[in-house]
This record gives C-alpha cells, sequence and structure tokens, in this order.
C-alpha cells in the first residue's frame, strides 16, 4: 500500500522549488501575468505563512500552503503532479491546510484559483467549498486583473476544547 505523508516544508527546498516550478509552467501557458496571482518563493517563506510537501512512497508529489490573516486563511499554491491525481495527495494536503487553519482558530479557509482549472474546481467543492467574492488583497485589485479567477470559501469547524495548537505531520495510509 502506498504511504503518503504530508510535511512542513520549513524552507524552500529542491523539492519545492521543482513543485512550484512546475506550477508556474503550466499557469503560465493558460494565463497571461496579469491573471497569475500565485507567492513567490520567498513570500511563500514567511511567518504567516505554512508550506507543505505531500510525498508517495517518499518521492515529492504536491504542495500547497496556507496563509494566515486576520480572520481567515488562505490556500496558497496547490499542485499535484499529474501522474499523483486520484491517489488522495489532493484530500491530505487540503486536509493539513484545514487542520493549520482550525490550530490558528481562524473560522473560515479561502481560495483563489483560475476559471480553467476545472480539476482544482471540482476538487474543491467535493471537499466543501463554495463561491465568495474576492477577499483580502484581491479585493482591491483592479477589476480587469481578476477576471480569470474564481474565489471560494469554506468554514472550519473548532472543537469545543481544543489539546493543541499545533499540527504534527501526517501520514496517510492510502488503499
Amino acid at each position: 500500500m502506498p504511504s503518503l505523508t504530508v510535511a512542513l516544508a520549513p524552507v524552500p527546498n529542491e523539492a519545492v522549488r521543482q513543485l512550484i516550478a512546475e506550477l508556474e509552467e503550466i499557469l503560465s501557458a493558460e494565463y497571461p501575468p496579469d491573471q497569475r496571482h500565485g507567492l513567490s518563493l520567498d513570500a511563500i517563506f514567511q511567518p504567516h505563512v505554512r508550506f507543505f510537501v505531500a510525498t508517495l512512497d517518499n518521492a515529492p508529489v504536491g504542495c500547497g500552503g496556507v496563509a494566515l490573516f486576520d480572520g481567515f486563511a488562505e490556500v496558497k499554491r496547490m499542485y499535484v503532479r499529474p501522474g499523483a491525481r486520484g491517489q488522495g495527495v489532493a484530500r491530505a494536503i487540503l486536509g493539513r491546510l484545514e487542520a493549520e487553519t482550525r490550530a490558528a482558530t481562524l473560522p473560515v479557509l479561502r481560495l483563489e484559483t483560475g476559471d480553467k482549472q476545472t480539476d482544482a474546481l471540482r476538487l474543491y467543492r467535493r471537499y466543501g467549498f463554495t463561491d465568495c467574492p474576492p477577499f483580502g488583497e484581491y479585493a482591491t485589485l483592479p477589476p480587469d486583473t481578476i477576471t480569470a479567477s474564481i474565489f471560494l470559501e469554506k468554514p472550519v469547524t473548532h472543537p469545543a476544547n481544543p489539546t493543541s495548537h499545533g499540527v504534527a505531520d501526517e501520514a496517510v495510509e492510502l488503499g
């Protein structure tokens, strides 16, 4: 049975660089620069952002981050390599990002994605995300720079008595 792990990446290691480069290549082929709003590597590794790499049998296959803001968290740079799709990787990453949001006691997890990311949109909607208006910095951008953007959000439930403020690396059994 394949072994899936989602682990915090505290620095931009080679796996992070490769995954982000692949994501950028895909997005740059589909959207002009003014319609792409992804974080740079430097912006990913800031104190308010938690960034994770998913490995399947010890090989890096996906990534995603969560930026923690006042009142909400935002999914950042979510990507799963095509060969690893359909194996629970994206769901495991989203689960980890939601757990981080919950640990930060934030009420909602939001994201911006492109209108051509149909697989991602399908995943997010299955995971409970619904449409929302532009939020945070997106709400201040000129409207013509977000015409390809879809904004989604998901309420995050919190246990009555949380037992920890951090989340350990998570191993997931697939099968």
